[in-house]
């Protein structure tokens, strides 16, 4: 059984690009993370994958956020201000600014890729 969980992780790892990422990544990589908004914060690049207006939340595929020590991912964040909703959608192309609010990741700041 060992054998076989050995042979089937070290498959996986063959398959899988280095840093564990299914290719088309590419927008949201790290060097698309590295921009800077006008009021000095790290904004990080990303892709829209889901708009909950209900819910005061979106999904985005993201590159690495530096200010809270995450790699790049999908996650779920609520928004500062729920007009940003308005703004976006699934497949948008964006930077935004990311922080922890009252134990909450929170969009604080969000603009259009450019």
């Amino acid at each position: 059984m060992r054998t076989l969980l050995l042979a089937l992780i070290s498959i996986a790892c063959l398959l899988l690009p280095p840093g564990g990422h299914a290719a088309g990544d590419s927008s949201v990589d790290n060097a698309a993370g590295a921009a800077t908004a006008d009021g000095g914060e790290a904004m990080t690049a990303g892709v829209v994958m889901k708009v909950d207006k209900g819910a005061g939340k979106v999904t985005i595929r993201h590159g690495p956020l530096e200010n809270l020590g995450m790699p790049k991912m999908t996650m779920v964040f609520r928004v500062k201000d729920p007009d940003m909703l308005d703004r976006l959608k699934k497949g948008d192309e964006i930077r935004f600014v990311a922080e922890k609010v009252d134990g909450a990741f929170t969009v604080m700041r969000v603009e259009a890729a450019k």
